[in-house]
């Protein structure tokens, strides 16, 4: 489903105590399939307690570019009106950390695994 110019990448924050998905899940988590090629985000989930909630929130990421975190955490601010509006834009921060972290070891061969399973 997914090109081989893909990865995948979580993010995680802390919602508030009252929250239900942090009574639910703990923390607040999304996912992020992102096209190396382009940096473009192709699919999103988030833990939500409703399915509308990660629907929406894929609707948000899809099409924008992982690098760009000024212009993700705008959309989140002006369309996203949950209660979990914080640690979605968290959540995106620690994502965007892990997709440049993963994008420098790809580029760094001395990071390549050894050819042992």
């Amino acid at each position: 489903m997914y090109d081989k110019d893909t990865i995948y990448v979580i993010g995680d924050a802390q919602a508030s105590v009252n929250n239900p998905i942090t009574q639910q899940f703990s923390a607040f988590f999304i996912g992020l399939v992102v096209d190396t090629t382009s940096h473009k985000i192709i699919d999103a989930g988030c833990s939500s307690t409703i399915p509308l909630t990660s629907e929406f929130v894929r609707s948000i990421f899809i099409g924008h570019n992982m690098l760009l975190f000024d212009t993700v955490a705008a959309e989140i601010r002006r369309r996203y009106h949950g209660s979990s509006q914080k640690a979605l834009i968290v959540a995106y921060k620690d994502a965007q950390k892990k997709y440049k972290s993963a994008l420098n070891s790809r580029e760094d061969p001395g990071s390549e695994p050894s050819g042992t399973v």
